[in-house]
């Protein structure tokens, strides 16, 4: 079996690839967006997965592998807002983009060891359903913490949050992908 990691470098090398294409389509017109609206996107994301789930059906062709990794682009996407400052320039040249981009995939991998090293790949044993429920959890409390100013007491903040989408969608795609092996 292909590890995790490896799993996650090739679904993210894919996602990437993606995000550049339409990086070329659309430039940062992303930029425009307010962090709480890329939450807002990422909610109608997830809850379409949701819907499909419990229906048990799907009218939109659109398969679930593109939601997923909608949901990995737009948290990378929210991370980079987030990140920089206020006086960032609206259009940022591809070559700085994809930068940020890589350096926050880096992060998240890095997450992704640690915890797949304490929590023994437990995800694996996962209903597709459940990570679909932590995804929309994850967004729910940055939700939250956004009405909130951004300010947190004692919890993780919308990064951290977001980084736990993008594993949580990575993990999905893994087990859709091995569904579909088997």
């Amino acid at each position: 079996m292909e590890s995790t990691l490896h799993q996650f470098d090739r679904i993210l090398a894919r996602c990437r690839e993606i995000f550049l294409q339409k990086q070329q389509d659309y430039g940062t017109s992303w930029r425009i967006f307010r962090p709480s609206s890329l939450t807002d996107q990422l909610f109608i994301k997830a809850k379409r997965l949701r819907s499909i789930e419990e229906k048990g059906t799907q009218q939109v062709d659109d398969p679930l592998e593109d939601e997923y990794m909608g949901l990995i682009n737009y948290s990378i996407l929210a991370i980079i807002q987030l990140r920089l400052p206020p006086e960032t320039p609206l259009h940022l040249d591809t070559e700085t983009v994809a930068r940020y981009y890589d350096e926050e995939v880096s992060k998240t991998r890095s997450l992704l060891a640690k915890k797949n090293h304490d929590y023994g790949e437990v995800w694996r044993e996962l209903r597709l359903s459940s990570i679909t429920d932590l995804i929309l959890a994850k967004l729910l409390r940055i939700r939250q913490i956004e009405a909130n100013a951004g300010e947190t007491t004692i919890s993780e903040g919308p990064i951290e949050n977001y980084r736990d989408i993008i594993n949580y969608a990575v993990f999905a795609l893994i087990l859709l992908q091995e569904q579909t092996a088997t």
